[in-house]
């Protein structure tokens, strides 16, 4: 089977999952725009071809050019499990006549607004009150309208990444400075509470994975306080209440959105009223390290599982939820390259056969920018088979190991 794999070098997860397609028995043929010599070892050992382009940006010379390259080879699948190149895999599936998510479907989960519209004209699903605008006349108007707190964020941006709460004029007028490079925002009620992801594995429109995790703090929060380690948090019991009315929610979207086979990734708030709202969702896997924490939880190895329900059908991991996991971000104190690693023996002493994966920034290397990314100095993985205990590990990693630049 011939898949044509964009970019299949970044993000980090996407040797694993190039390796999880060439392993399930296809012929994968990368496709991005660096030098292949460029891509990670693991990427390049799993492809059978690669194409490279000048630019991914530019998707109609993108498709010209993989099409030719594609001669009168049948390519049974594109992949993009990326979130900015998830309408150009559309694109390039109906100029090859691949099966899959086609442009307009693609559309509508890059669009916020869009799919906002699409998931509320399906009825029943409690959405944050939107618009959007191309202009910051249009975003002030949006903003009189819904009324404060609002949050503003790019149409088509992945996460929290240039995402801002404004509760004033004041705090709108700074925050679209930050946002004059983008073409379009979504303009949304501020919905206050606690935040969650449902993540999900469809064969079909049949959902044959799925997954909750848990935000701490907030993204918003995390993104703007610096000395914070944001975890994110895997829940092993999925039985609970608000699980249920979460996961219902995800069940509700996902046929209003007529999604079929893939991962997907959906965030989701549960108020103090007890309400379930939905926040936004994507045709594409979780981002930082999500996917190895579901793998955590049960043991199973889920960049093969995509593939093995990407390309026949069928899935075969197994469900048995054995442990609560935290991926914990580090950020390191001061500006410059790293000198110090604090705590950190004390922290495998007390809690080593709790954490099952450790990788921190050496000494000596370049601090992150902890704006840009979540992963920033390194992460931590925990996991434990109760949920407490999870916790209470997770922020002992938090206070108790610190890594310090200069």
């Amino acid at each position: 089977m011939n898949v044509i794999m964009i970019a299949p070098g970044y993000p980090g997860e996407m040797p694993y999952f190039c390796r999880g397609l060439a392993k399930q028995g296809a012929k994968v043929y990368g496709m991005s725009d660096v030098a292949e010599a460029e891509l990670p070892s693991m990427a390049r050992e799993y492809l059978s071809g690669y194409i490279r382009v000048p630019s991914l940006q530019d998707e109609d010379a993108v498709v010209k050019q993989v099409t030719g390259a594609a001669g009168g080879h049948r390519i049974e699948r594109v992949v993009c499990l990326w979130e900015p190149g998830v309408v150009l895999a559309a694109r390039l599936r109906e100029a090859l006549g691949a099966p899959g998510m086609g442009v307009a479907q693609a559309v509508t989960f890059r669009n916020k607004d869009l799919m906002k519209q699409k998931v509320t004209a399906a009825g029943g699903i409690r959405t944050a009150r939107h618009a959007s605008s191309r202009t910051v006349a249009g975003v002030r108007a949006a903003a009189k309208e819904i009324g404060f707190p609002i949050i503003v964020k790019p149409i088509a941006g992945a996460g929290s990444m240039d995402t801002f709460r404004a509760d004033s004029d004041a705090e709108l007028e700074d925050g679209l400075n930050r946002l004059m490079g983008y073409d379009e925002v979504n303009i949304e009620e501020f919905i206050e509470g606690e935040e969650y992801t449902y993540d999900t594995i469809c064969i079909d429109g049949n959902i044959r994975y799925e997954n909750v995790c848990f935000y701490r703090p907030n993204p918003l929060v995390a993104r703007s306080t610096e000395w914070i380690s944001p975890q994110t948090l895997g829940v092993r019991d999925l039985s609970t209440p608000t699980i249920q009315a979460g996961m219902a929610l995800g069940h509700r979207v996902l046929e209003a959105l007529e999604f079929k086979t893939g991962f997907t990734h959906m965030e989701w708030f549960h108020t103090p009223k007890g309400e379930v709202v939905f926040g936004e969702i994507a045709a594409r896997p979780a981002g930082a390290h999500t996917v190895d924490l579901m793998n955590f939880i049960g043991d199973i190895d889920l960049f093969e599982g995509y593939a093995e329900a990407e390309l026949h059908g069928t899935f075969s991991c197994s469900l048995d939820r054995k442990y609560n996991v935290a991926n914990v971000f580090k950020r390191a104190q001061g500006q410059g390259r790293i000198t110090r690693i604090e705590g950190l023996s004390s922290i495998l002493a007390r809690f080593g056969e709790h954490i099952v994966h450790m990788d921190l920034l050496p000494v000596g290397a370049q601090r992150r920018n902890w704006i840009q990314t979540l992963v920033s100095d390194g992460y931590v993985v925990v996991r434990h088979p109760d949920w407490q205990a999870c916790l209470d590990i997770a922020d002992a990693v938090g206070t108790d190991l610190q890594l310090y630049a200069e």
